[in-house]
């Protein structure tokens, strides 16, 4: 874990300094006219930002690939996902997008009501199965109930910002979103780290799991309170960006002892600099207007992802076999 920590965490510092000065123009200190202000203001929320969010996303990733002991898994199974962005496309259902807060706090409430539900549904028996089956039935119904809202949006205009939102991007964020997004993000991380000694008891299964003292509703618990504060939070600030929790797992897997509690630090740090490096490449592409961060990972995830299902097909281990 130390290993791989150090990698990453030098990526991040080495690239949080190009990501202030990247971009469709490049600032340079010494000659650009108020560039202070426009990195302090600018570019350093924007890039922490992207640090945060990837970094919430990279650890939910380890952690339930860990618990569902699926190398495909992805944070969006548990569907809080997807209720935090019902709960931020209510908000501009209703025109409440421009009020203060409004926002990124109906997101999270639409992220809470998701574990809520989840807690409700598999937090009796916590076992795999059950919470597998009820994170899609969440994410399911959240995700018809985003539809209906977008066909029956009230005009075009709120359509269009709820399709340009759920896109996913952090154009236009600010330190505002930065100090929503970080404590929650930072306590998730904490609850899932917590974690990491029953998730890796459960690799030897459910039977000797529990030979070993590993109670499985708080681990349900954990994963829950981790998961829906690391996603939840970052979808309340950017949008929905996928494939972060399934990719990063995969890339730093090979530098740990591959157990999900030596997974679960690195691939925060590892989340938060492929996010960044990725918002630094969208800011700095010649388009006419730039490229949503979350198509941007899309672009780079769906691939990904068939390469391992080929690798799965062809009898390969992706991480776990």
């Amino acid at each position: 874990m130390k290993r791989a920590s150090l990698i990453f965490g030098l990526g991040i510092l080495f690239a949080l300094p190009l990501s202030l000065l990247a971009g469709r123009v490049w600032v340079d200190p010494a000659t650009t006219p108020n560039a202070v202000l426009i990195l302090a203001e600018l570019r350093l929320p924007r890039s922490l930002l992207a640090v945060v969010v990837g970094a919430g996303l990279g650890a939910a990733g380890a952690a339930m690939q860990g618990y569902l002991r699926n190398p495909l898994a992805d944070p969006g199974l548990f569907g809080i996902a997807p209720g935090a962005a019902l709960g931020a496309v209510a908000s501009f259902w209703f025109g409440y997008q421009a009020a203060p807060f409004a926002l990124p706090l109906m997101a999270l409430a639409g992220a809470g009501g998701a574990m809520a539900l989840l807690a409700l549904i598999a937090g009796r028996a916590g076992g795999i199965a059950l919470f597998t089956l009820a994170g899609l039935m969440v994410a399911s119904l959240a995700g018809t109930l985003t539809s209906l809202a977008i066909s029956l949006a009230p005009n075009a205009f709120a359509m269009s910002e709820i399709v340009t939102w759920l896109l996913g991007a952090l154009t236009d964020r600010s330190w505002r979103e930065v100090w929503i997004a970080a404590p929650l993000t930072l306590a998730g991380i904490g609850l899932l780290f917590g974690a990491g000694r029953d998730l890796d008891a459960l690799t030897l299964g459910d039977a000797a799991a529990r030979s070993l003292g590993v109670d499985s509703r708080k681990l349900l618990a954990l994963l829950i309170g981790g998961v829906g504060l690391t996603v939840g939070s970052g979808v309340a600030v950017a949008g929905i960006i996928g494939f972060v929790g399934l990719i990063v797992p995969h890339l730093v897997r090979p530098l740990t002892d591959r157990r999900p509690s030596q997974l679960i630090l690195p691939s925060a740090l590892a989340g938060g600099l492929l996010v960044l490096v990725a918002d630094c490449v969208v800011r700095i592409l010649p388009l006419v207007t730039e490229l949503r961060l979350g198509i941007a990972l899309s672009l780079i995830g769906a691939p990904f992802f068939l390469w391992l299902l080929l690798k799965m097909r062809r009898g390969g281990s992706v991480g776990f076999a």
